[in-house]
């Protein structure tokens, strides 16, 4: 039961449905015992300030921000933290003291869950499929891991380059724009190969790459959680490589939001996993 003196954070996006975020935090909402919630509002990128402007007048504590907003995010906060800066992106607002600060935990969730798969990458190179807003966040983390070489292939070759030279100077690894044509150049030293683009979720077919050119012992991770072994990484796991879905990076993220929002840092646990497997499959 909600009170009325519960803290209410709202999830934005366009659409929102698909949000796991909800049924994440509410787990830990009910584990720590927090009177409050997580709201899952549409918000148009038309709309976008505007719905900010309105759940702040409501009384909501904060937001995170999903697709196609986190842009928008980052250009109505009135202070970015140093990681919304070098993605260019925000995926929590926090609303305090009249102001909006903007956040991304994006790099922080990534990290995470690709370190305690696969552990540090130890100056060996690693390949980055798309280069849309989740790439952004995806080349720091790889930066962190401490990637040798960062490939970065999309189909618009253009995109890929204008983005490589944007994050170039904020990364020690060298980040080498491509098409997806250059897997087949570059899959075979990888020790580590990221899906950052919407392949493969839900009706959106997948990547046409053969993984089958990645070396044994070498990881695959998909952003995507929805389906949670998509087409990538299920060809992955028949050939024998580690596979990352994209729940780890999900909840990893949610935690300085959760804190932001509600004041205790939660923690990461099998029966959270559990629960939003258990929530995937009721969605059918």
């Amino acid at each position: 039961m909600i009170s009325g003196k519960a803290k209410i954070a709202g999830v934005l996006g366009w659409p929102v449905g698909h949000s796991l975020s909800p049924a994440l935090q509410g787990y830990w909402l009910a584990e720590h015992g927090i009177d409050g919630a997580l709201v899952p509002l549409q918000a148009a990128p038309v709309n976008f300030a505007a719905v900010i402007d309105g759940i702040r007048k409501a009384g909501f504590v904060g937001a995170n921000v999903t697709v196609p907003n986190k842009e928008a995010a980052f250009a109505v906060a009135h202070d970015n933290d140093a990681a919304a800066v070098a993605a260019g992106a925000a995926n929590l607002l926090v609303f305090r003291d009249g102001k909006i600060e903007g956040r991304n935990t994006d790099t922080h969730g990534l990290y995470a869950a690709l370190e305690e798969t696969v552990g540090r990458l130890d100056g060996k190179p690693a390949v980055l499929l798309g280069a849309g807003g989740a790439a952004r966040g995806a080349i720091l983390a790889l930066e962190q891991l401490g990637a040798g070489m960062i490939h970065l292939l999309n189909r618009d070759t253009h995109r890929a380059a204008t983005l490589a030279a944007s994050l170039q100077p904020q990364v020690k690894a060298p980040v080498r724009p491509g098409a997806l044509a250059d897997w087949n150049a570059v899959a075979k030293d990888a020790v580590l190969a990221v899906n950052a683009t919407a392949a493969g979720m839900n009706a959106n077919p997948p990547l046409a790459i053969d993984i089958g050119l990645l070396p044994q012992g070498a990881a695959v991770c998909d952003m995507v959680y929805s389906p949670l072994e998509t087409r990538l990484l299920k060809d992955a796991a028949a050939r024998g490589l580690k596979t990352i879905d994209g729940l780890g990076m999900l909840m990893h993220q949610a935690v300085p939001s959760f804190e932001a929002f509600f004041g205790v840092r939660p923690a990461v646990t099998p029966g959270l996993r559990t629960a939003l497997i258990k929530a995937i499959k009721a969605r059918g």
